[in-house]
């Protein structure tokens, strides 16, 4: 599936389907929540929330009081979808439309959030594309969640690269030094689990 191909794929999913209509919602992303805390940086922290959709996850940064918060993603009915939601507080947060894989960004972040996108990354060439823009525009930490080696194989049609906590590791050794590891089961808006793994990198 090329970037066109993707970016309609993702519109369409957007365009049809509510929060509870998909896997990925979180009514609130605690396990996100509590490994950008846990970094103990600044409420000033650059964050970027990459393929951040209409996950509810900014919203409870702005009111944690976190000032610097991007949110990155191929789709932009899923950004209209939580601006709308936010209201006027999505005037304090910044809205990119892309396709990671072409990410150009204009600074560098404190914390690269990424919960269920990097496993879309299926080839090689998007694999290292990804990598190269994390390690040239991340100045401090990233947060990784992927499907485990125990969870789902496919996500809203797609093929997705499963992950464990040596192999995760491995994609990103040369550029990061992995700080920590767990695997958390999600509980989808339908019932169904999906095991998780997450991982925060340090950039070297």
């Amino acid at each position: 599936m090329n970037s066109s191909d993707n970016k309609d794929h993702w519109e369409n999913v957007y365009e049809t389907k509510n929060p509870d209509q998909v896997s990925w919602t979180q009514v609130k992303p605690q396990t996100s929540l509590d490994f950008i805390n846990a970094l103990g940086l600044g409420k000033d922290a650059k964050i970027i929330d990459i393929g951040g959709g209409d996950s509810n996850l900014v919203d409870f940064l702005l009111d944690e009081g976190y000032e610097n918060i991007t949110v990155l993603d191929i789709s932009t009915k899923a950004l209209e979808k939580a601006k709308e939601r936010l209201g006027d507080a999505a005037l304090k947060v910044k809205w990119i439309a892309t396709d990671i894989t072409v990410f150009e960004p204009t600074e560098t972040y404190d914390i690269w959030h990424d919960r269920a996108a990097f496993h879309f990354m299926t080839k090689p060439e998007q694999v290292s594309k990804y990598i190269d823009i994390a390690e040239k525009n991340i100045s401090g930490f990233m947060i990784l969640g992927t499907f485990s080696k125990e969870g789902p194989k496919k996500c809203s049609g797609l093929d997705i690269q499963q992950y464990d906590e040596n192999s995760l590791s491995e994609r990103f050794n040369a550029g990061f030094e992995k700080v920590k590891c767990i695997t958390e089961d999600h509980t989808t808006p339908f019932g169904t689990i999906q095991n998780f793994v997450f991982c925060t990198f340090k950039k070297n």
